[in-house]
């Protein structure tokens, strides 16, 4: 039995077993290799990595932890999940089974995009959700929003006001917007529906409805996110409502309503953020281990707060 399973091997995931391999305590990570920002070519606003491609930060990162002895990682996707504190069990979609005395959910969210052709294909890459990690590679270049909630508007005020003067919202007729606020701001507004879009290495093009089409930088729009068929889902841990979708509510120690569950980065937080995911990981892999020494001073959070 390991002291502790961590499941999830990207940044939260790794900066926990990291905190717990320094404690010398036997932990596992099992990752199903699907990071959120695999397709990413490179991480901004990252100390000391600025720039660099995820998967390339992430490997330099498996390779630390490999000076390790206590520490294992291992590819799969979890299948399965039960038990309680001190014997919880984890099964692989090849069948294995494993055993861990606490478990640590770092495996994120998944990530439900429009149902338009072309979107899918530039996620990452001319398709983007977050100004503060690629608005600068775009700046002053004319950009999109595409409004799939309310929250386009703040993302488009947001652009408009720091990354360019040519910031376009489509709006695909959405009630609710505060078309004043944004013309004041000077976000162009275009009430037509997103039918394509088609990428290419110098940006994106939009087709609309009508027939017309639009060149931009880069398309923006926030995902609605879930957390269906997560380990998280399966256990029953308490969640939050995010502006995007559920989180998992976690208290000052990572903590889950669970006992001797822990969550870090992107499943307990609605505001995904490399920066924040190393925060998360450190929060969680020191509560755990604290959890493992003194289990009576880390309580699960109420799942009713």
């Amino acid at each position: 039995m390991y002291d502790v399973i961590v499941i999830g091997g990207s940044f939260a995931g790794l900066t926990a077993a990291l905190q717990l391999g320094r404690a010398s305590r036997s932990v596992l990570v099992i990752d199903a290799g699907l990071p959120r920002n695999r397709t990413s070519a490179g991480a901004h606003g990252v100390a000391g990595w600025d720039g660099i491609a995820p998967a390339e930060i992430l490997g330099r990162f498996r390779d630390d932890l490999k000076a390790y002895p206590h520490l294992s990682q291992r590819g799969g996707k979890v299948t399965a999940i039960g038990g309680q504190m001190g014997a919880f069990s984890v099964t692989l979609e090849n069948g294995e089974d494993f055993a861990a005395k606490r478990l640590i959910l770092a495996h994120g969210v998944r990530d439900i995009l429009p149902d338009v052709p072309g979107l899918a294909e530039g996620w990452g890459r001319q398709v983007l959700h977050c100004p503060y990690c690629h608005g600068y590679e775009v700046k002053g270049e004319p950009l999109a929003v595409f409004a799939t909630s309310h929250m386009g508007a703040h993302q488009a005020l947001m652009l408009r006001a720091d990354w360019s003067d040519r910031v376009t919202l489509i709006t695909g007729g959405m009630d609710g917007l505060d078309h004043a606020a944004l013309e004041l701001a000077g976000v162009q507004m275009d009430s037509r529906a997103l039918e394509a879009a088609q990428i290419d290495e110098s940006g994106i093009t939009l087709s609309l409805s009508g027939g017309d089409s639009q060149r931009f930088a880069a398309l923006f729009l926030g995902p609605r996110t879930t957390l269906a068929e997560s380990p998280a889902a399966h256990l029953g841990c308490a969640l939050s409502d995010g502006p995007m979708g559920p989180f998992v509510k976690v208290g000052p120690m990572a903590q889950t309503s669970i006992p001797g569950v822990f969550a870090a980065g992107d499943v307990a937080r609605p505001m995904p953020n490399i920066n924040f995911a190393f925060a998360d990981g450190a929060q969680a892999g020191s509560g755990c281990h604290a959890s493992l020494l003194f289990p009576e001073i880390v309580t699960p959070v109420e799942a009713a707060q």
